[in-house]
């Protein structure tokens, strides 16, 4: 097996809650050796939630510092001067005013990279507004249908923002190491959630912002899910295709359906849908995925959690695996889920407890 992608790259993460602590275990599981400095008595506020902070953080160490202290920020200093990487979640300015900021550390270490995760970024006028995922989604778009309708509905299942500002984040943090690696230079890069959300509604924007938005151009009858005869719920992901939409018509037996063009499909959205959820409701999930597996339409089934953990194609691309926890006992977790030729991920180290590699990483570096 080949060396990890990230070997020898090493990240001190400020960073609590969501976005930080899964950006730096993605790039744990590729390799880079994770310190988390922690607040000594409570560390991480996740750690409340024990089965949160343990899936978002095995494969770290714990430093517990007292960055208010002179001696703490003497002891983060100190670390910092050969890390590659500092990540930080902290408010805009929190981490300047205690002397650990970009200047700061820059100062000490001239080849760092530092990335700041904040909900509305370094400037702005929400700058220094407070939030978690969903006012963020809410001021990045990603909750316009409710503005549409002029009512609130239910809270996202998925907490976007914080999944896209991670993401976005693992970017910085490599794209930041490899210039650095052709220039020399160090690197600043200010991340936000809310300007997560409205890059990945890219494709949603660009064309409200000029004139035709999307709604206009995508209503498919096909793309949506539907209930089968055993109750269970499918997806179906016809999307403006026709050599999708064709096949389809002949598994239901559809024929005056199947030249049908887009326009004329979107046009008659609502009765197409309710004729295709007439038709569906009359055989079991798995009698129409063997159909539209057949015929290449593109389907799939409506997983529960637990489900998803079992099904054979999660399982058989290798995203779940085990490793022998704090306590003796066997815990599940998910990897990161790129597939690297000659490389891949094993568990060996589980989240940590609150300190528990402070005094070895303070001794390494003689504290």
């Amino acid at each position: 097996m080949s060396e990890a992608p990230l070997a020898g790259l090493k990240i001190l993460s400020l960073a609590e809650q969501f976005p930080g602590p899964y950006a730096t275990m993605l790039l744990s599981d590729m390799g880079a050796e994770v310190i988390m400095i922690e607040r000594p008595g409570m560390g991480d506020p996740a750690r409340q939630f024990a089965p949160l902070f343990n899936a978002l953080n095995r494969g770290k160490k714990s430093v517990t510092l007292d960055l208010k202290s002179p001696g703490g920020l003497a002891q983060f200093h100190d670390l910092a001067h050969d890390a590659d990487v500092i990540v930080e979640g902290f408010r805009p300015g929190k981490l300047a005013g205690l002397g650990a900021g970009y200047d700061d550390i820059s100062a000490l270490n001239p080849g760092i990279v530092y990335v700041s995760i904040s909900g509305y970024g370094q400037d702005g006028p929400y700058r220094d507004r407070v939030g978690h995922d969903l006012s963020y989604e809410g001021v990045g778009g990603l909750l316009s249908h409710q503005a549409d309708a002029g009512k609130p509905g239910p809270v996202p299942p998925v907490p976007l923002a914080d999944i896209g500002a991670a993401l976005f984040a693992a970017i910085a943090i490599l794209s930041a190491t490899v210039a650095r690696q052709r220039t020399g230079q160090r690197r600043y890069v200010d991340v936000s959630m809310s300007d997560a959300v409205v890059s990945m509604l890219t494709a949603f924007l660009v064309p409200q912002a000029n004139g035709t938005p999307l709604g206009e151009l995508i209503a498919e009858p096909g793309y949506g899910t539907f209930t089968c005869a055993d109750g269970k719920l499918m997806t179906l992901s016809i999307a403006h295709e026709d050599w999708f939409w064709q096949p389809f018509c002949d598994v239901l037996d559809k024929p005056a359906l199947r030249d049908l063009g887009g326009r004329q499909r979107a046009a008659g959205k609502d009765a197409l849908r309710q004729e295709i959820a007439a038709a569906l409701v009359k055989r079991p999930l798995a009698e129409w995925g063997g159909l539209f597996d057949a015929a290449g339409v593109p389907w799939g089934p409506v997983n529960s959690l637990a489900e998803t953990l079992e099904d054979p194609h999660v399982r058989a691309r290798g995203l779940i695996k085990t490793l022998i926890g704090a306590g003796g006992a066997e815990e599940i977790h998910l990897v990161q889920p790129l597939k690297f030729l000659g490389y891949e991920v094993t568990l060996d180290r589980p989240a940590p407890a609150l300190g528990a590699d402070t005094d070895e990483v303070l001794g390494q570096r003689g504290g």
